[in-house]
């Protein structure tokens, strides 16, 4: 808590985890346990985070109280907590670096799908069993590495989603993932005193970068926020390719 080189890599994770919980680089946060990793243990970054996420996805509902779509969420809550379950029980078989570098190709091919093949029928018409699939995958990957962005941005980025629709759907649905994340975690050993401490004194910048991406969000046109969006994709999966394989 008094590590200098601790805050230089926390603030950052913190503000960068708010902008992708407005919606705006969507699929950006999955890059911040990897840079607190670089600090701490991967356990201890996720721990930390969690209580921040809490505060994140609570700024973010209330923010898009108005705009997401309830027929979305009737069936991609349950799914996505069923992903969050097989995480809990796989979580001391797997390793999450092998997690994170199969989400970071994942994400690579799809945005490759969505650039240089954009008519291809691979994802450009997803269907409800394809969206399950991915839900499902998203709630897994949220719990093991905190990186449910982009298996889910793959079903949703495709049914051209007006900006505010597409950020507020997926605020509400990761708060759901990320509050049925607490028991396991607790479970397993991950949330202590000292993890939950220092997650207070993080908390103050938790709101940052939620108020940043909020605003770009609204003011930006819907091709260039799916553009940034894709960009954020691209860095997110391009860091978890790194960190799974480049260490």
């Amino acid at each position: 808590m008094v590590d200098p080189w601790f805050y230089g890599a926390a603030i950052p994770a913190v503000v960068i985890l708010g902008i992708s919980k407005s919606g705006f680089g969507s699929g950006l946060g999955s890059i911040a346990v990897p840079l607190l990793a670089m600090v701490v243990s991967v356990p201890a970054a996720a721990a930390i985070l969690m209580p921040v996420l809490l505060v994140l996805d609570l700024l973010s509902i209330h923010a898009f109280r108005k705009d997401y779509d309830k027929d979305f969420l009737k069936w991609m809550i349950p799914w996505s907590v069923f992903g969050v379950f097989i995480g809990y029980l796989s979580f001391k078989t797997l390793d999450s670096r092998w997690v994170s570098g199969i989400v970071g190709i994942c994400t690579l091919l799809f945005l490759a799908q969505r650039v240089f093949l954009p008519k291809a029928k691979l994802f450009s018409s997803p269907s409800k069993r394809t969206g399950i699939l991915l839900t499902i995958t998203s709630g897994f990957t949220s719990f093991l590495a905190h990186a449910g962005g982009p298996p889910i941005n793959a079903y949703m980025l495709p049914l051209n989603l007006a900006p505010m629709r597409f950020a507020a759907t997926l605020a509400v649905l990761f708060t759901f993932v990320n509050l049925s994340k607490w028991l396991p975690y607790s479970l397993l050993g991950l949330l202590d005193t000292q993890n939950m401490m220092t997650s207070l004194t993080l908390l103050p910048f938790a709101p940052i970068g939620v108020w940043l991406g909020i605003r770009w969000a609204k003011k930006m046109k819907p091709d260039l926020f799916f553009k940034l969006v894709h960009l954020g994709m691209f860095l997110t999966g391009c860091k978890l390719i790194w960190d799974a394989f480049g260490a």
